[in-house]
């Protein structure tokens, strides 16, 4: 390896939930639908209009002319399966990305869930199920693993590993780390297992700062951008930028130049001398991997804090998943695949997202993300949908093992009398 090659990796996460109907208490046990299916089709269309489509074009259209380019996504279940039935032409272009060879797609758990909290079984077969439909609808294989939110605990990393990834991404956050850079390969503490940290400082530059125009260092160029990586030491031999794909033309119109802010960068960091794009499956090859990293409670890249409080930091987010988690049995021995399909959209981890109280910035996110009035609003929403699951799974029960009366056996005409 050059010792003065450095690598940036470049990956965006692409994700949307199956968003609920608004759902009563008088709406439990009268058989109403639990998704809206309008909502979530104007959504993605939007999305794929905004956003997929020119995102993945201008993508493509670089690869085509420097093939040395790389990139990395993360696609959940759910939002392939959205893509699938509402707008099958940005599905056609990520199979375009990953025909170039340039492009890498991560594993992860099918619904975007927090299966991590319910049981390794879930989390085993959600991950399965999302490599299934990953490999039919882009003809992708994964190596790596990006969790829910990129939630990690040394317990789930070596659930990970046991699981056979090669290695897994995780938030570049302080306590994490104990001081040390981000911009490093670090491993599992036991397991076979590289961590691929974020660097967050310099991804929610472009996720948050970007349009900000308070900001000391805005308006952000490409090329100012790829100036502050060249300054990076030469010893930190990897930086690793990961932001929602939404951010182009979705969280951050296209009107500001988000787009051409993308292409300048990448264009202005494939000319560069200092640095090469790499995907994860080079990275161990061609990076050391020295220093061990853990963390015994979980770490995301969400909020400031950086921890599991987004979805379950509060009484209302607890009592939540809770209840999803007591009725985790019953809805699985129903074999009911509508049900247990139903159940697992239940545990995308927006829904719990939705019902945070958080001060502050964090507030004004949530809130920016949510189609609810209020936390209160999410939470009893939900709490009537798990209502409803939980009488609907009890009936079927009730139906399969009703034991109905034998009536009695006919008696046969006796014998005609003879006199």
């Amino acid at each position: 390896m050059n010792s003065d090659q450095q690598y940036l990796n470049l990956y965006f996460q692409v994700h949307q939930p199956q968003r609920l109907n608004m759902f009563q208490f008088f709406d439990v046990g009268s058989g109403r639908g639990y998704f809206d299916d309008d909502l979530n089709g104007d959504i993605v269309s939007r999305l794929a209009e905004r956003c997929y489509l020119p995102a993945n074009a201008l993508l493509l259209r670089l690869i085509d002319r420097h093939p040395e380019i790389k990139v990395t996504f993360s696609i959940s279940g759910t939002a392939l399966e959205q893509f699938e039935r509402y707008t099958p032409k940005v599905l056609q272009s990520f199979r375009q990305l990953e025909e170039t060879g340039s492009v890498e797609f991560l594993g992860e758990t099918y619904y975007h869930s927090l299966a991590c909290f319910l049981s390794p079984k879930e989390f085993a077969l959600q991950i399965g199920r999302h490599q299934q439909k990953l490999g039919a609808l882009i003809g992708a294989s994964t190596t790596f693993f990006r969790n829910t939110e990129l939630i990690y605990s040394d317990a789930i990393g070596k659930q990970v590993s046991e699981l056979g990834f090669t290695g897994m991404y995780v938030e570049g956050c302080d306590r994490m780390l104990a001081g040390r850079t981000p911009n490093a390969l670090y491993r599992h503490a036991t397991e076979d297992l590289v961590l691929v940290p974020r660097n967050y400082r310099l991804s929610d530059d472009v996720a948050f700062r970007y349009s900000d125009k308070t900001w000391r260092e805005w308006p952000l160029t490409g090329k100012k951008f790829a100036s502050w990586l060249g300054r990076l030491p030469r010893h930190e031999k990897m930086v690793s930028l990961g932001m929602d794909y939404e951010t182009f033309g979705e969280h951050t119109p296209h009107s500001t130049g988000i787009f051409t802010f993308l292409d300048d960068f990448i264009t202005v960091m494939r000319k560069s001398r200092k640095f090469r794009f790499i995907n994860p499956s080079e990275m161990a090859s061609l990076l050391p991997v020295e220093h061990a990293a853990g963390a015994k409670e979980g770490v995301s890249w969400a909020d400031e804090a950086r921890d599991v409080s987004a979805w379950l930091g509060n009484a209302m987010q607890r009592d939540a998943f809770g209840s999803l988690e007591r009725l985790h049995d019953a809805v699985m021995a129903s074999d009911d695949v509508v049900l247990i399909d139903a159940y697992r959209h239940l545990q995308t981890s927006d829904h719990f997202y939705y019902m945070a109280t958080k001060d502050g910035a964090d507030d004004g996110v949530h809130r920016y993300f949510s189609p609810y009035t209020s936390p209160y609003e999410a939470f009893m929403n939900f709490m009537n949908i798990l209502a409803d699951l939980e009488l609907r799974v009890g009936r079927l029960r009730h139906r399969r093992h009703m034991v109905y009366a034998t009536p009695p056996a006919l008696e046969t005409d006796p014998a005609p009398i003879r006199w």
